[in-house]
């Protein structure tokens, strides 16, 4: 019994984090997917639902800095353990967090 409540609970609460409200289906934000992002800024990845992306689900939630560009995306260096590794991601997926170039 507790299996299937346990299944039924998981199964909702990743549904909830893969899609998006039905009022907002469909829609992007132009001031998020132009915003801009300069070197050394502290990015968190939050995946858009409504736009494709290639990197891999475990770096979903976690931090890091962006260290250039590669066309319309963003290079984010990320720790996985002991190592640092690069990704390139679009803006759209990137939320910023803090960093030294914030302006009060």
């Amino acid at each position: 019994m507790n299996f299937f409540l346990n299944f039924r609970v998981c199964c909702i609460n990743t549904k909830m984090v893969r899609g998006k409200r039905i009022r907002n289906k469909g829609k992007l934000k132009f001031s998020e997917y132009f915003k801009k992002l300069v070197k050394n800024d502290t990015v968190a990845i939050v995946k858009e639902p409504g736009v494709k992306s290639g990197f891999p689900s475990k770096v979903v939630g976690s931090t890091g800095k962006v260290i250039g560009d590669q066309g319309r995306c963003k290079i984010v260096e990320l720790s996985d353990g002991n190592k640092m590794k690069k990704f390139i991601v679009h803006p759209i997926h990137l939320k910023k967090i803090g960093g030294k170039n914030d302006k009060k």
